[in-house]
């Protein structure tokens, strides 16, 4: 790995010849870990609020709750937009403009006299930040890591877990000294940092150096590398118009018979034209959107596995409390129970990272696997009685939660699913499609609770839920290998009669030329195959 330019501006993009897993990526890996904690680690940690705002506002819990469910549908439901935008000014611009909505939105809430104020400030304003902040954070780190992208990706999220340890006790203590407006509005100062962790992720090109190689040309070069790159360029050009190359085929050229003509400076003039000529076309502009990844079965597949896991992800964290004061247990107990779950997850996505860090491995079995034991834990909650028991299942749960947690997001890069080339526009898309269970998983669970007064019902649906995703992860992969023999079959058929059309009309002492070309790579494939 060589870097092409050392010393450059902040403001300029890194230039790679391959994925570095490592440079200026630990920096950025920094920065997600800073990104995570402020804003995954306040959403998780805005419970210490609720009481104090169900007092200044007199409203019920459930009005309450709905702050953080807008807040949450719509930092999945722009995620979309959040991917255009990156695509359109880069990742920088957009995380450090997510930055100011996520302050400005905390800051002016601060100052709300009304529920309805903080359903448009923290919902909406708040949460469009957040979406601008996370995605594209998570996006580039993807791109700066090949090897060792889950390892790095999954520790540098548990800085949302270390958030709920330091935030959640931090601003009840400063609460009681300066009252919750204050808090809230401190919450809002240091969610400012978003900006100068956005100011980090520098942009990263990979050039790879096969192109370098065609550019820079030795100064002089033996007749026959000459004649082989002039009889190459006339081989691709030969139906261009426009291609002002003479194209010339006639014996003479044929270096077996240099002898017979007199030597001149006219085939190396046209060498030097045809090196000139040889450089690469120009890439085309990238899409600011790439709706072509919903003709994917894989992800389509990958995106409503996304879809049912998000109804599995907010059950505990939410009625962990309330079904252990349910069966007689303390309320400092019960808080013990949640920090346990916390701790775990952490546990839980460092172990994940460390796992599909291990080469060689099948990275979507492995997520597939820890889907199934998530289900399990849904499934025990309801069979615990007691202290210990829930005590068990939270750390069960936690642990497959970090390992899924930590992970669903940067297995978009594998080639089982999308690939790194299509990632951002993946990751907006699944994002969007997890908005929709996001919005719906708790009023579902909420309706479930009233219906049965059972804290229970909620953990059966979550679970049914993580099921079904589960069942669909399993798809994944078998709809990407078909689709990759349907690619390779039409890629061959095509080839096939591309050679036959283009050979019918060439010059027969063209095609004698190539003939040995064509032998050695005929070689090359059945060695690879």
């Amino acid at each position: 790995m060589t870097v092409k330019a050392v010393k450059m501006p902040c403001t300029t993009p890194n230039v790679y010849t391959k994925v570095p897993d490592g440079g200026w990526g630990w920096t950025v890996a920094f920065a997600f870990f800073f990104v995570e904690a402020l804003t995954y680690g306040i959403i998780k940690s805005f419970g210490v609020f609720f009481n104090d705002l169900m007092d200044s506002f007199d409203e019920t819990n459930s009005r309450i709750s709905w702050i953080i469910s807008i807040c949450v549908f719509v930092q999945t439901f722009t995620a979309p937009l959040s991917t255009v935008l990156s695509n359109r000014f880069g990742h920088r611009f957009v995380v450090m403009a997510g930055g100011v909505l996520v302050s400005t939105g905390m800051v002016t809430a601060s100052f709300a006299r009304t529920v309805a104020d903080m359903y448009v400030t923290i919902g909406i304003v708040s949460g469009l930040g957040y979406c601008l902040s996370f995605l594209p954070t998570v996006t580039i780190l993807s791109q700066y890591f090949d090897k060792r992208r889950s390892l790095v990706t999954a520790v540098a999220s548990t800085g949302e877990c270390f958030a709920v340890f330091s935030f959640a006790p931090a601003i009840t203590a400063l609460k009681e000294q300066i009252g919750w407006r204050y808090s809230l509005l401190s919450v809002g100062v240091l969610q400012l940092s978003i900006v100068v962790c956005g100011s980090l992720l520098r942009p990263i090109v990979i050039k790879e150096q096969a192109e370098e190689e065609v550019k820079v040309q030795p100064p002089e070069e033996p007749t026959e590398t000459k004649y082989m790159l002039e009889n190459e360029q006339t081989r691709t050009s030969i139906e261009s118009i426009d291609s002002g190359v003479e194209i010339t085929t006639s014996p003479r050229n044929v270096p077996g018979n240099t002898k017979a003509e007199p030597k001149s400076e006219e085939p190396k003039e046209h060498a030097q034209i045809l090196v000139e000529n040889n450089s690469p076309p120009t890439e085309p502009k990238t899409k600011l959107l790439d709706f072509s990844v919903m003709r994917d079965s894989s992800f389509i597949c990958y995106a409503f596995f996304g879809l049912f896991a998000t109804l599995g992800f907010f059950a505990p964290s939410l009625y962990i409390i309330p079904l252990s004061r349910s069966l007689g247990i303390s309320k400092d107990h019960s808080a013990y129970i949640l920090s346990a779950m916390a701790i775990a997850e952490v546990f839980g996505r460092i172990s994940a990272g460390w796992v599909l860090n291990k080469k060689p491995i099948r990275k979507i079995y492995i997520e597939l696997i820890c889907v199934v034991l998530l289900s399990v834990a849904l499934f025990a909650f309801p069979f615990a009685s007691e202290f210990w028991g829930l005590m068990t299942c939270s750390i069960f749960f936690g642990f497959m939660l970090g390992t899924v947690a930590g992970t669903h997001i940067p297995l978009l890069a594998e080639d089982d699913v999308v690939g790194i080339a299509k990632m951002s526009s993946a990751a907006g898309v699944y994002v969007f499609i997890q908005s929709l269970a996001g919005l719906a998983g708790p009023p579902l669970a909420g309706v479930l609770v009233d219906k049965t007064q059972n804290y229970s019902s909620a953990f059966y649906s979550c679970a049914a839920g993580m099921v079904l995703g589960a069942v669909f992860l399993s798809l994944v992969r078998p709809c990407k290998a078909g689709l990759c023999h349907r690619q390779q079959r039409g890629a061959e058929e095509g080839a096939a009669e591309g050679t036959a059309e283009g050979t019918q009309d060439l010059p027969e002492d063209f095609i004698e030329m190539d003939i040995g070309k064509a032998d050695n790579s005929g070689k090359g494939c059945d060695s690879v195959a």
